[in-house]
């Protein structure tokens, strides 16, 4: 079945709970950089649920032309249901879907869809195929893409205890004194997210680069600083 067949029951959905009233709101709370039908989150998710339940997930290997056709689609709610089946195949893919992943990072950027991808996408498959981490890692971190950076920076996020602290240190470190809210929020919230199992290492890490970013050390210190 190819991806116009196999999404139509959830696009006659979505026409259905188009709302109008939403759409402008929406749009402009995302900058005005995507259309879309206007649907409430709740009311997305109970269909795309009901539409996972009543279709059989895509095999492994159609995964990524289904997923570029939802990025093809102008209606942002299509690239939240891309999300909604990566979350549901993670542990179907092979290696090979980093390729896909990159790509995905690169089309229709912004914080919404990038902060999952690099979290459960990203994060995700170098779990499970670490081999791969390291190249793709330095490679994003020399780019100028921002979506590229914030990848690398925030795959790590969920990895509590396994985070790989000198790692995570240097990728840090190739974007420390960018001008760029994107980057440097995102250097806060990895910091912060490491402060609730290593309190310690975060603030020495804060001592340690006072070149680090206002929004970064603010992000980075509000767990520590709420709990003290």
């Amino acid at each position: 079945m190819n991806p116009t067949e196999y999404f139509h029951p959830l696009r006659q959905a979505f026409e259905a709970l188009a709302n109008p009233a939403e759409q402008k709101s929406m749009k402009a709370y995302m900058k005005g950089q995507f259309d879309y039908y206007g649907i409430r989150a709740p009311e997305r998710r109970e269909a795309i649920k009901y539409f996972l339940k009543e279709a059989r997930l895509p095999l492994a290997d159609q995964l990524p032309d289904y997923l570029h056709y939802l990025w093809e689609q102008p209606e942002r709610e299509w690239q939240y249901m891309g999300i909604e089946l990566i979350q549901k195949m993670k542990k179907k893919w092979g290696p090979e879907f980093i390729l896909t992943l990159e790509e995905l990072v690169l089309q229709k950027s912004w914080w919404d869809t990038i902060d999952f991808l690099a979290t459960h996408g990203v994060g995700a498959h170098f779990q499970r195929f670490p081999e791969q981490m390291k190249d793709y890692v330095e490679k994003w971190c020399a780019q100028e893409n921002i979506w590229l950076r914030r990848t690398a920076i925030l795959y790590q996020l969920k990895y509590k205890q396994a985070t790989d602290l000198p790692w995570q240190q240097w990728i840090i470190e190739q974007s420390l004194g960018s001008k760029e809210f994107f980057l440097n929020k995102a250097i806060g919230w990895s910091l912060r997210e490491i402060s609730k199992t290593n309190a310690a290492w975060v603030e020495q890490f804060v001592e340690d680069h006072p070149e680090l970013a206002q929004l970064s050390k603010t992000e980075a210190l509000k767990w520590i600083k709420k709990n003290a």
